[in-house]
């Protein structure tokens, strides 16, 4: 009898053992503060940075998971990017970013981008490559003016429409007037080298149209060029 009332006294013991040891599990595996935490190593396919309220700030991520961007708190259609870092603002727009692959078909390339509010980017730090043989390269610093008045949310609005209409006559009209008229933006500097194998600075008028160029040649000579608002040389 004594026997048995010590092996009932270990079996309490050890199912409330076992009942803490389980509650302690189970509100750990439902905790979503685990303060900081300290790794060595870490494989992942995509990490996403928010805020307390869950507002997404950055992600990080390979190509496969990349998110495809934000319009004013909407996410766009899915399209193929590459690996690297999306930033994203309070105001749920994407904001610039970092990519970067390298593939036979489309060449080496890294560009760090910064995006203006409500709209695409304004400047760029790129580098690119062709890897068919030929080794053509170009890197530098771009600039772009973009409109105030002309989102990227009112694009995309532009170009579902079009979509919806299913005439690529129709669509490429309206899409090469909109870049006409400056409303997808227009190149205004480039610093760097170009595919020309010239390395210098290049400035573009408001319409996009080369005015000044100050570099050196593939053939290592130094030249100043400037040109009128119809592209006709003025002084070299």
């Amino acid at each position: 009898m004594e026997k048995l009332q010590r092996e009932v006294r270990f079996l309490k013991a050890y199912a409330l053992i076992l009942t803490t040891v389980l509650i302690a599990f189970f509100f750990m595996a439902f905790r979503t503060d685990f303060g900081k935490q300290r790794f060595q190593e870490i494989d992942v396919e995509r990490i996403n940075v928010v805020e307390k309220d869950g507002t997404l700030k950055m992600v990080i991520a390979n190509s496969e998971r990349q998110h495809p961007g934000l319009i004013e708190g909407k996410e766009i259609p899915a399209r193929e990017r590459s690996a690297g870092l999306i930033f994203f603002n309070s105001a749920g727009d994407e904001c610039g970013g970092l990519v970067y692959d390298a593939t036979k078909k489309d060449g080496a390339g890294m560009v760090y981008s910064v995006d203006q509010y409500r709209n695409d980017q304004i400047m760029q730090l790129q580098y690119a490559q062709e890897l068919d043989g030929s080794n053509a390269r170009s890197y530098g610093l771009k600039i772009w003016d973009r409109p105030d008045d002309f989102t990227g949310a009112r694009f995309m609005k532009i170009i579902d429409s079009l979509k919806a209409l299913k005439n690529e006559k129709i669509y490429e009209e309206v899409t090469n007037r909109l870049a006409s008229e400056g409303k997808l933006g227009t190149e205004r500097l480039f610093v760097g080298r170009t595919w020309k194998d010239e390395v210098g600075l290049f400035i573009r008028d408001q319409k996009g149209k080369v005015r000044i160029k100050i570099y050196v040649d593939k053939q290592n000579q130094t030249k100043i060029e400037t040109f009128d608002e119809e592209g006709k040389p003025i002084s070299k």
